[in-house]
Protein backbone atom coordinates (compact mmCIF):
# COMPACT_ATOMS: atom_id res chain seq x y z
CA UNK A 1 0.00 0.00 0.00
CA UNK A 2 2.72 2.48 1.00
CA UNK A 3 4.88 1.54 -1.96
CA UNK A 4 2.01 2.13 -4.37
CA UNK A 5 1.46 5.61 -2.88
CA UNK A 6 5.11 6.48 -3.52
CA UNK A 7 4.78 5.13 -7.05
CA UNK A 8 1.73 7.33 -7.66
CA UNK A 9 3.58 10.35 -6.30
CA UNK A 10 6.62 9.60 -8.48
CA UNK A 11 4.48 9.24 -11.62
CA UNK A 12 2.61 12.49 -10.87
CA UNK A 13 5.92 14.27 -10.30
CA UNK A 14 7.37 12.94 -13.56
CA UNK A 15 4.33 13.96 -15.59
CA UNK A 16 4.12 17.43 -14.01
CA UNK A 17 7.83 18.03 -14.37
CA UNK A 18 7.87 16.85 -17.99
CA UNK A 19 4.98 19.10 -18.94
CA UNK A 20 6.74 22.12 -17.46
CA UNK A 21 10.28 21.39 -18.65
CA UNK A 22 9.59 20.33 -22.27
CA UNK A 23 8.61 23.78 -23.54
CA UNK A 24 11.71 25.28 -21.92
CA UNK A 25 14.02 22.79 -23.59
CA UNK A 26 12.33 22.52 -26.99
CA UNK A 27 11.40 26.14 -27.68
CA UNK A 28 14.46 28.38 -27.53
CA UNK A 29 13.42 31.17 -29.92
CA UNK A 30 10.70 33.73 -29.22
CA UNK A 31 7.29 32.73 -30.54
CA UNK A 32 6.37 35.02 -33.43
CA UNK A 33 3.17 33.37 -34.61
CA UNK A 34 0.31 35.66 -33.54
CA UNK A 35 -2.17 32.78 -33.26
CA UNK A 36 0.06 30.81 -30.88
CA UNK A 37 0.84 33.96 -28.87
CA UNK A 38 -2.85 34.77 -28.43
CA UNK A 39 -3.60 31.11 -27.63
CA UNK A 40 -0.95 31.06 -24.90
CA UNK A 41 -2.13 34.42 -23.59
CA UNK A 42 -5.67 33.18 -22.98
CA UNK A 43 -4.84 29.71 -21.59
CA UNK A 44 -4.73 30.83 -17.90
CA UNK A 45 -8.06 32.67 -18.20
CA UNK A 46 -9.78 29.74 -19.86
CA UNK A 47 -8.37 27.31 -17.31
CA UNK A 48 -9.60 29.48 -14.45
CA UNK A 49 -13.04 29.79 -16.04
CA UNK A 50 -13.31 26.04 -16.66
CA UNK A 51 -12.51 25.34 -13.01
CA UNK A 52 -14.59 28.17 -11.53
CA UNK A 53 -17.91 28.16 -13.39
CA UNK A 54 -18.93 24.56 -12.62
CA UNK A 55 -17.94 25.09 -8.99
CA UNK A 56 -20.16 28.17 -8.78
CA UNK A 57 -23.19 26.26 -10.03
CA UNK A 58 -22.53 23.06 -8.07
CA UNK A 59 -21.57 24.69 -4.75
CA UNK A 60 -25.18 25.45 -3.89
CA UNK A 61 -28.05 23.15 -2.95
CA UNK A 62 -29.86 24.22 -6.10
CA UNK A 63 -27.90 24.62 -9.35
CA UNK A 64 -30.46 27.24 -10.40
CA UNK A 65 -29.47 29.42 -7.42
CA UNK A 66 -25.83 29.15 -8.44
CA UNK A 67 -26.66 30.04 -12.03
CA UNK A 68 -28.69 33.08 -10.95
CA UNK A 69 -25.86 34.18 -8.63
CA UNK A 70 -23.43 33.82 -11.53
CA UNK A 71 -25.57 36.10 -13.70
CA UNK A 72 -25.92 38.62 -10.86
CA UNK A 73 -22.16 38.54 -10.29
CA UNK A 74 -21.40 39.11 -13.96
CA UNK A 75 -23.88 42.00 -14.07
CA UNK A 76 -22.48 43.56 -10.89
CA UNK A 77 -18.92 43.32 -12.23
CA UNK A 78 -20.02 44.71 -15.58
CA UNK A 79 -21.43 47.80 -13.86
CA UNK A 80 -18.21 48.41 -11.93
CA UNK A 81 -18.77 46.75 -8.56
CA UNK A 82 -15.66 45.79 -6.60
CA UNK A 83 -14.73 42.15 -6.03
CA UNK A 84 -16.05 42.34 -2.48
CA UNK A 85 -19.36 43.83 -3.64
CA UNK A 86 -19.72 41.16 -6.33
CA UNK A 87 -19.09 38.36 -3.85
CA UNK A 88 -21.54 39.82 -1.30
CA UNK A 89 -24.20 40.19 -4.00
CA UNK A 90 -23.71 36.60 -5.16
CA UNK A 91 -23.82 35.24 -1.62
CA UNK A 92 -26.96 37.24 -0.85
CA UNK A 93 -28.68 35.96 -4.00
CA UNK A 94 -27.86 32.35 -3.18
CA UNK A 95 -28.94 32.80 0.43
CA UNK A 96 -32.27 34.36 -0.49
CA UNK A 97 -33.06 31.91 -3.29
CA UNK A 98 -32.24 28.89 -1.17
CA UNK A 99 -34.06 30.32 1.85
CA UNK A 100 -37.32 30.92 0.01
CA UNK A 101 -37.29 28.53 -2.96
CA UNK A 102 -35.54 25.34 -1.83
CA UNK A 103 -37.54 23.06 0.43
Amino acid sequence: MIRSNWLYIAVMFAVSYTIRILPLTLIRKPIKNRFIQSFLYYVPYVTLAVMTFPAIVNATQSPAAGAVALVVGIAAAWFGASLFQVSVACCAVVFLLELFLVH
